[in-house]
C-alpha cells in the first residue's frame, strides 16, 4: 500500500494506519528521543504526539 493511502486512512482514524505510520517512523523517532546518550521515554511519547497532529493537519495541496 502506498504512503499517501496509509496517511488518509490514518488521517480518517484507522487505528492500523497510524500504527503502521508510528513503526514506519519509530527508528527516527527513538534517534530522536536520544539525550546525552540515554533514552528519554518521556520525549519518545511527545515525539509521537506530535506525528499524530501531524497527521491530522496533513492536507493535499492540489
Amino acid at each position: 500500500m502506498n504512503f499517501e493511502k496509509v496517511l488518509m486512512q490514518a488521517k480518517e482514524g484507522d487505528s492500523d494506519a497510524i500504527l503502521e505510520i508510528i513503526e514506519m517512523y519509530k527508528p527516527l523517532l527513538i534517534r530522536n528521543a536520544i539525550v546525552n546518550g540515554r533514552f528519554d521515554e518521556d520525549l519518545y511519547q511527545e515525539l509521537v504526539s506530535e506525528l499524530l497532529q501531524c497527521i491530522q493537519r496533513f492536507r493535499i495541496i492540489e
